[in-house]
């Protein structure tokens, strides 16, 4: 005896043909919304302000020069024993208004005068007043994709650094036998650790969330050509969902296979059936009556 498939049975059938397409739109690119999200965690950012201190500098010559960087472009300049800071791209210009580029002034210069007060105990035993001697220190913080904002430092002579400081955990590293000396000066001066953690993992984590309410758009959409490429490479456009193409698949689902009268649909249904259609049609039979 012959059965029809019942309700369920193309009810069934109708639902995987849903959950196909919907897999299909979602192996696109998936919702706007998770692509959405995925830009916001894929977004890490770092901050970084290097020094140089010159013991001896040249009459006329500043002591001290601060460079600001954000993923590797310049937006600051400062001299530290000035009263301004100098922006020095448009990223400087979109911030230089706001309460916190003010803020950075004063700790520059302090983190500029600590240094120097360091040298006399870092200089290099080797060294001679008739060799020119600058002293390199790096600050840097970094957002993390999680974001987690991490803290560190580098440190090192005439732009060869050497000695390495993780403000989170307080672990120093030597990077060249120059920076020996020096963590064996620093290492177990509480009070150099201390200010170290302070300025990194206090003023400048401060600096970087508050610039990157501003920064945020720009740093996607351009890069400032006269400063270099930024250290966070821009990400390839996702490919974003089409809503129209659900309505699409199952309309062109529907519409390939003519409605047939229920004498066509038996017969169709029978095996061996030599229509090249017949999985069309069979497909036509279990979705019913539209």
């Amino acid at each position: 005896m012959d059965r029809k498939a019942g309700p369920g049975a193309r009810l069934g059938f109708a639902a995987q043909v849903l959950l196909v397409a919907l897999r299909f739109c979602t192996a696109l690119g998936g919702p706007p919304c998770a692509v959405s999200q995925r830009r916001t965690l894929c977004n890490a950012h770092s901050l970084c302000y290097n020094f140089t201190v010159y013991p001896h500098p040249s009459p006329g010559e500043p002591w001290c020069v601060v460079q600001g960087q954000v993923d590797g472009n310049v937006f600051l300049s400062y001299h530290c024993g000035g009263t301004k800071i100098q922006s020095t791209s448009p990223l400087g210009e979109e911030v230089k208004t706001t309460n916190t580029w003010e803020t950075q002034t004063e700790t520059l210069r302090d983190i500029g005068n600590f240094l120097k007060g360091q040298l006399p105990d870092i200089i290099p035993e080797k060294h001679t007043a008739r060799d020119p001697l600058t002293l390199q220190g790096r600050m840097t913080c970094r957002c993390e994709e999680d974001g987690h904002i991490s803290g560190s430092w580098q440190f090192g002579f005439n732009g060869e650094m050497c000695l390495r400081f993780d403000s989170e955990n307080g672990h120093w590293t030597i990077d060249h036998s120059r920076g020996r000396q020096i963590k064996e000066k620093w290492e177990n001066d509480r009070a150099v650790t201390d200010f170290f953690k302070k300025v990194s993992m206090g003023d400048c984590r401060a600096w970087l969330q508050d610039f990157m309410v501003c920064w945020e758009k720009m740093l996607k959409t351009s890069a400032s050509p006269t400063t270099g490429p930024p250290t966070v490479q821009p990400m390839a456009p996702p490919i974003k969902s089409k809503p129209w193409i659900l309505p699409v698949v199952l309309t062109s689902f529907i519409i390939t296979f003519p409605r047939l009268s229920p004498f066509q649909e038996q017969v169709m249904l029978l095996p061996g059936s030599p229509n090249r259609c017949s999985v069309g049609l069979r497909t036509q039979s279990l979705l019913g009556p539209l």
